[in-house]
Formats: structure tokens, C-alpha cells, sequence
């Protein structure tokens, strides 16, 4: 590999990202892709070929930039570019480490023929000069960024069992389960809703329904706690309240995480207790709790593994971006930046308005 390779790997992927997103224009004899052998894409046979063989082969294209003058006294047969089998592995590597076998010819064909235009940026001179070297500053900032994100996901992921272990202990009640029944009472009338609330009368209408439902909640509440069946008051409050359609009353098992912060306290109910009526924005819920049981380990195993994880990089993330704090000029940039297109001038926004010549006072 010669020194101009150095770069190619970003370039490379700034060009596929670029070939997904434009389209360009069918041209009218299609450039010839480069020779890309045969055992890139097929695992049976990759084995086979030595380490050091190419597997792409670009004729034409200069391993290295040469001048017109060298390039005139040699026979155009011996300028050509070779990726072997080892470069080209440790590209997929870097890459696309989970690329499938068959898709690694197409990768072959889209990084040879980056290579080419890589080769037509040099004949232009376009690797040299502040922009560029701007551009590589930037393509570095951006390449470490992703390293160091890649290597804190990789020792965060690093979960030993006696972790995993500690975390189940220590926080039991989140994987407690508990089979729920509810029952949902709308918070007014749905015949009162669908009315016009502007008015005096319909504003006491309104509020006449929400004390009716409110009486019918507590009403039922103390008769869910007094054992009745819930498909039953669950039937009647649908009724006393015009609603269309009919809530399930059996949820089956839930967990903690499944219920909003401000109903978690049913969670704490014992078995065959029934809650308090607990307010919502748009009604009233009555829960009964029945069996409960604490999912077993081996079941939130990767389920802990992954919360550690993000734990994990969360705190990594707050430990780096409190480690140092940018300051911004904030007189530069509230003050000297250019207006965008449209805009008033920031030195004019305050200034009176002008009248035209026309405009006198009427």
C-alpha cells in the first residue's frame, strides 16, 4: 500500500454515502469495473487464494502519483493497481465486519471504483491546499469520534455474570409481575363532550356530567373493593357514561416498567386487593391486583445485560463531556454573524421604521 492509501478508507465511505443519495446520469458507454476475482465472493473458495494475490485489479490506474513525463516512458501495461487478498480483508474489517460473503464483490466493485476516482482527484490536484487539508482535519475529528464511541460501547459490553447477579438482587421489584384487572371510567359524559363548551349552559353541563362520573367512579370503586365482578362494573360505567366500546378488563401479567410513574403504586397492591381510584386526564381507573411472582433470572438475562450496557455508556459520556466544557464568545455569536437571507439587519432591527416620500401624515 502506498502512502496516498491512508485516507482512502474515509473518502471510501463518503463516496458510497454519496452514490446512495444521487442519482446521477445514465452516461453512454458505462466505465469498465474494475477485475474483481472471483474468490471475494465466495467463502468456499476464499481460503484458497494466498494472502499476498490480488483480488482487484485496476489496469490503467497508477499504484502511486507520477509525473506526465515518467508516466509517458512507461508502457501503459505496467500502470495498474493491485489490492490483494489481505489489504482488501482488513478494509471489510474496518468497514463492514458484518458484511455477508456474497455482498463482498459488490464492496469490491464500489471500493475499486473509488480508488479510480481517488486517482482522478490526484491528477487534479485536489489533495492539496488548505481546503483539503481542512477537509482531512475535520474527516480525523469525525473518525476518532467514532473510535472512541466504538470503544466505550466494547467495554461497556463487557457484563461478567456477577455483575448481571448483583443488578437482579438489587433492583427484584422491577421484574416482579403481577396479574391486573381494571376498570376505566370516563371522566364525563361522551354525549356532553361532543357539545359546544363556549357557552355558560354548556360549560355547566360539562361540569354537572364530570361530578355525575365522579360519583359513579367512587360508587364503583367501593363496590370493586367489596369483591363484585369487573366485566360487570366495567359494563356499567360504559353505560352511565355514553361510551362506545368496552375496555378490556383483564391486562394478564405486568410489570413495573409497563405502568405510567403515577400508577406504579399499584404494584405495591397484595394479592385480591383493589386500588384507590386513580385519576387521569381523561378518567378514573380502579385496579385489583392477583398472583404475583419475580421472573426468573435466566429470562432477564439479556435484558439486564443491555440496561448495564447503557448504563454504562451514559456514564462514560457524562464523565468525558463534564471532563472539559467548550466556552462560546457569545458577542461573536450574537453579534457579528451574517443575517440570513431575508433578515433585517441586526444593526436595524431597532430602528424606527422609514416612511416613503408618498406617505405623509393623514
Amino acid at each position: 500500500m502506498t502512502s496516498h492509501r491512508g485516507w482512502i478508507c474515509f473518502l471510501f465511505l463518503t463516496t458510497l454515502t454519496w452514490a446512495q443519495t444521487e442519482k446521477p446520469a445514465v452516461p453512454s458507454a458505462p466505465p469498465k469495473a474494475p477485475t474483481v476475482s472471483h474468490a471475494a465472493g465466495k467463502s468456499s473458495d476464499a481460503e484458497t487464494v494466498a494472502r499476498d494475490a490480488a483480488v482487484i485489479t485496476i489496469p490503467g490506474l497508477c499504484d502511486r502519483p507520477v509525473s506526465s513525463k515518467t508516466a509517458a516512458d512507461k508502457p501503459a501495461v505496467e500502470c495498474k493497481t493491485i489490492v490483494t487478498r489481505a489489504e482488501f480483508e482488513r478494509l471489510v474489517d474496518t468497514v463492514a465486519p458484518t458484511i455477508a460473503p456474497p455482498a463482498r464483490k459488490q464492496l469490491a466493485t464500489q471500493y475499486g471504483m473509488a480508488l479510480v476516482m481517488v486517482g482522478k482527484a490526484h491528477q487534479r490536484g485536489l489533495d492539496k491546499g488548505p481546503k483539503f487539508e481542512e477537509l482531512m482535519r475535520v474527516a480525523r475529528i469525525s473518525v476518532l469520534t467514532k473510535q472512541l464511541n466504538e470503544s466505550l460501547q466494547e467495554e461497556a459490553g463487557r457484563v461478567s455474570d456477577s455483575d448481571i447477579k448483583n443488578y437482579y438482587d438489587k433492583n427484584e421489584p422491577a421484574f416482579q409481575e403481577i396479574d391486573l384487572q381494571r376498570i376505566f371510567i370516563p371522566r364525563s359524559k361522551q354525549a356532553a363532550e361532543g357539545k359546544d363548551k363556549a357557552t355558560d349552559d354548556a360549560k355547566k353541563t360539562e361540569q354537572g356530567s364530570e361530578e355525575a362520573m365522579k360519583k359513579v367512579a367512587d360508587s364503583l370503586r367501593a363496590r370493586a373493593a367489596a369483591g363484585e365482578d369487573f366485566d360487570k362494573l366495567q359494563e356499567e360505567a360504559a353505560n352511565a357514561s355514553e361510551f362506545k366500546g368496552k375496555p378490556p378488563t383483564k391486562l394478564g401479567k405486568i410489570r413495573r416498567t409497563s405502568l405510567p410513574p403515577t400508577q406504579a403504586e399499584v404494584m405495591d397492591l397484595k394479592p385480591s386487593e383493589t386500588s384507590q381510584l386513580i385519576t387521569t386526564p381523561n378518567g378514573y381507573l380502579i385496579y385489583k391486583a392477583g398472583e404475583r411472582d419475580t421472573l426468573p433470572l435466566d429470562k432477564v438475562h439479556d435484558e439486564i445485560v443491555s440496561t448495564l450496557r447503557s448504563q454504562r455508556i451514559q456514564a462514560a459520556l457524562q464523565a468525558i463531556q463534564q471532563s472539559a466544557t467548550p466556552e462560546l464568545n457569545d458577542k461573536y455569536f450574537t453579534e457579528t454573524l451574517p443575517d440570513s437571507p431575508g433578515q433585517t439587519p441586526a444593526a436595524n432591527r431597532n430602528a424606527p421604521p422609514v416612511k416613503s416620500p408618498e406617505s405623509g401624515p393623514k
